[in-house]
This record gives structure tokens, sequence and C-alpha cells, in this order.
């Protein structure tokens, strides 16, 4: 069984069936399947995005400044992790949002020591406002806070999608998902794990990945076992 991990979710598990928002009923289904990996005793860390609310690229498109669109999405990250928090709570997990804004009305400052020891005192920890830093996506955040607090293994849950396909499985009845997978092949053949800055961090810090589907119910768990779900992302070095 993994000790320590971080798990990225994405915004957009957060919205349940609408097309926007936030679905209360969908995340007290996540904060619930979050407080069984809990019950067993692991440290998790979490890093939620905000697809479900906005997105830099989009505001970009609109004629925004990429900058500025990029900053409106780590707020929407913060308000993602508030609502992940509030459900969790309501279960009785204790936990602490941690955001590397300054936002201390609503959030504590990101701090290593300090994140580590909310992991010793058995806080679930939810990480938004992404890197802090436009440019970069969540799944940056997510290996940046996997490499400084040595977690095991970046816990990938996709909306709807089972794990790693050597093209589309949404536009391809023919679709071939894999079950392990190593750096090498995920460069060479261009599958889309992660962006290329995290895919860096995470090679570099030899971090797995694990690509499972969010939706089904027990997978969290399953995966945290390690049992055979989804695509294992193994960061080996080249021989």
């Amino acid at each position: 069984m993994y000790q320590r991990v971080i798990l990225k979710l994405s915004g957009e598990a957060l919205k349940g069936n609408g097309t926007y928002g936030i679905h209360p009923i969908t995340v007290k289904g996540i904060a619930t399947e979050i407080k069984e990996i809990y019950e067993l005793g692991v440290q998790v860390g979490i890093v939620v995005g905000a697809g479900n609310l906005w997105r830099g690229k989009t505001g970009e498109e609109l004629g925004m400044d990429r900058a500025q669109a990029d900053y409106m999405g780590m707020l929407g990250t913060i308000m993602n992790g508030l609502a992940l928090q509030d459900a969790l709570e309501s279960i009785d997990v204790p936990t602490r949002v941690m955001t590397v804004l300054p936002i201390a009305a609503v959030a504590e400052p990101y701090i290593r020591r300090r994140a580590m020891r909310h992991f010793e005192k058995g806080r679930v920890l939810i990480f938004s406002g992404g890197t802090g830093s436009p440019f970069f996506s969540t799944d940056t955040a997510a290996a940046l806070r996997a490499a400084e607090l040595n977690a095991d293994i970046i816990l990938m849950a996709k909306n709807g999608v089972e794990g790693v396909y050597n093209k589309d499985p949404r536009k391809h009845v023919d679709a071939t998902m894999f079950t392990e997978l190593s750096q090498e092949q995920v460069l060479q053949q261009k599958l889309a794990v992660m962006d290329q800055t995290a895919a860096s961090i995470c090679r570099e810090n030899k971090i797995d990945i694990l690509v499972f589907n969010m939706n089904t119910h027990g997978n969290m768990k399953k995966a945290v076992l390690q049992e055979p779900i989804g695509t294992l992302v193994k960061w080996e070095e080249k021989e």
C-alpha cells in the first residue's frame, strides 16, 4: 500500500453532469472516496484544477492577457478546494486548504514543513492556487508537490477515462488502453498523460503516475492498494 500520495483532481470532475460550476452531490461523492483511503492510514495530498469554473487558455482566446487569465484560474482552484474541504469535514475528515497565493482569510499559506507536519497529524491536505505562477498547469503543481513532499506516486483521477490509450477512446472505438508504460514510450508515442513540464519533473524525480477512472466507485481505494487498475506510468531511466 502506498503511504503518501498526491491525488490530482480535474476541476471538471466537480461539476457532475452539468456543464459548469460545482455540483455538491458530486463533490460529496468524491469526498467519500477520499475518506476510504484516508481511513487506511494513507497520507493524502490533493491538487485540484479549475476547469469547471475557468480556464486560462479560454481567457486568452477571448483576448485577455494570458497571465491575468491564469491568475483567475488559480482563484478558481481555491474555490474548488474550499468546496472539497467542506465536503470532507462534513464526513469527519480533518482537512486543511493550503495555497501559494496569499489569501489568509480562507486558506493557509503553503509552507513545505507545515505541510509535512499536517501529514504527521493525520490531516488531508488540499493544495490550491496551482504553482502560484501563470503559464503553468495544475499538472505541474501536482508534480512539484509530489517531488518536494516525497510522495510515493501521483494518482491522476480522470473523469470517465479508464487510463491511457493509444488514441482518443471518445473518438475511436478501436482505441487500446495500456496497462503499463515507460517514460520512453510516453515520449516516443506522444501520449497525453500530462503536460511536458510536469512530465519532466516526474522524470527527473523518479515519480510514478497512475491514471485511472475516478467515476468507478472503489477505484481510488484500489489505486492506493496497488490493485491492477488504469495505466501505470513508470518513469524509469533509459538503460
